[in-house]
C-alpha cells in the first residue's frame, strides 16, 4: 500500500515535481532503530570454508563486519535523499543454517529526527556484498537476498515488526 494510498502527501517531491530531500527540522528527535537482514546462499563448501577461516583474502566475517559498519555510517553518501545521521550505535551479528547460508542482521540506532531503516538495510547489504568479494574466487554464483527491514521504532510513523 503506498503512501497516497492511506493518506499521506509525499514529502520527496517539490512543487514542480522533483526530487528532494525532505526538510526534518521541524520534527522532534526521538531515539529511533531500525534492524534490517540479508541472507547470502552459497555452496556448502564455501560456507564451510568461511567458518574455518580459509579464505585467501583474511577473516571474511570480521571484514564484512567493519564494511556494515561503514555503510551505515556513510549511506547519505549511497542514497542521494538520506540525511546524514549521528549514530549512536550498528551492530552486526551473523548466523547460518549450517549447510548453506550465512544470515547477516544488523541493529543500527540514532538519537535524531529522522529513522535509521536505509542504515540498516545498506549495512547488511554492505556486508553481503563484502562476503561476495572476499569469496568470489571460490564461488561467483552466491546469492545475495533477500534483504529486508524486520523492525524499526521511534518516530511518527511509530513501531514497524516485519511479519515473517
Amino acid at each position: 500500500m503506498s503512501s497516497e494510498t492511506r493518506g499521506e502527501k509525499l514529502t520527496h517531491f517539490n512543487e514542480q515535481g522533483r526530487a528532494q530531500m525532505v526538510d526534518i527540522s521541524g520534527k522532534q528527535a526521538t531515539v529511533r532503530t531500525a534492524v534490517a537482514v540479508c541472507t547470502v546462499t552459497m555452496l556448502p563448501t564455501t560456507l564451510q570454508a568461511i567458518k574455518e577461516g580459509k579464505i585467501g583474502k583474511g577473516d571474511v566475517l570480521a571484514v564484512a563486519q567493519i564494511a556494515g559498519i561503514q555503510g551505515a555510517k556513510r549511506t547519505s553518501d549511497w542514497i542521494p535523499m538520506c540525511h546524514p545521521l549521528p549514530l549512536t550505535g550498528v551492530n552486526l551479528e551473523f548466523t547460518d543454517n549450517g549447510t548453506d547460508q550465512l544470515y547477516i542482521e544488523a541493529a543500527v540506532r540514532t538519537e535524531g529526527k529522522t529513522g535509521v531503516e536505509m542504515e540498516a538495510l545498506t549495512a547488511v547489504s554492505a556486508a553481503a556484498l563484502t562476503v561476495y568479494d572476499m569469496c568470489k574466487a571460490l564461488q561467483k554464483d552466491m546469492i545475495i537476498g533477500p534483504t529486508l527491514l524486520r523492525s524499526k521504532t521511534g518516530g511518527k510513523s511509530g513501531d514497524y515488526s516485519a511479519s515473517f
